[in-house]
């Protein structure tokens, strides 16, 4: 139980949070740009991720995340990719979260990387499709382009912040997934059943 709350497991959830909370935007972009801070020292990476400051795996995580990236911005494709991306997006933010916290049993540390980590993650994914969706439904579409521009944009912000500042990137990432659950969620079920309720 110490070691749950010990300072630095606290300090590694802070950052689990906002890169699988980035995840949950991007799903390429966050390994992406970890890759890069890796191999030019940057930061040091845990003995399981040490592939992503490979070469290899630099070229095609930056082939990856252009791909998505471009998919996004083109009509329909959007909308067919957030299914797919959803439990994909899960899986990376339990992943990344894992790989951020301190030694310690194995159980506890994939118990709080998936409650934490996948949680962020499949939230933020979740809420932003379904806003992709209803700008769909109100623009034709048109409106997706800024959806999709500020989930790049600020994917990237966040995995910047993660690595200069990872306990302000925690606690900024915890008022956004507060926000989603008490004020953007009651509204959006609220809508749904207002929606699905026979007149």
């Amino acid at each position: 139980m110490e070691s749950l709350l010990s300072v630095n497991t606290v300090a590694s959830l802070l950052l689990g949070i906002s890169l699988s909370a980035a995840c949950g935007l991007r799903l390429f972009l966050p390994f992406l740009m970890l890759s890069f801070a890796a191999d030019i020292g940057h930061i040091g990476l845990p003995a399981d991720l040490s592939w992503l400051s490979s070469d290899q795996a630099l070229l095609m995580l930056g082939i990856a995340s252009a791909v998505e990236i471009i998919g996004y911005y083109i009509p329909v494709i959007d909308n067919i990719l957030d299914p797919i991306a959803l439990p994909l997006a899960t899986i990376a933010g339990t992943f990344v979260t894992a790989s951020t916290l301190p030694e310690m049993n194995s159980i506890a540390q994939w118990t709080l990387a998936a409650i934490v980590g996948g949680g962020s993650a499949g939230l933020i994914k979740s809420t932003t499709s379904i806003s992709r969706i209803g700008s769909t439904i109100l623009s034709g579409g048109l409106g997706n382009f800024i959806i999709s521009t500020l989930e790049w944009l600020g994917a990237s912000g966040l995995v910047v912040l993660a690595l200069t500042l990872p306990a302000l990137a925690g606690v900024f990432t915890v008022a956004l997934l507060l926000f989603i659950v008490y004020k953007v969620w009651p509204k959006i079920t609220k809508r749904f059943f207002s929606t699905t309720s026979p007149s």
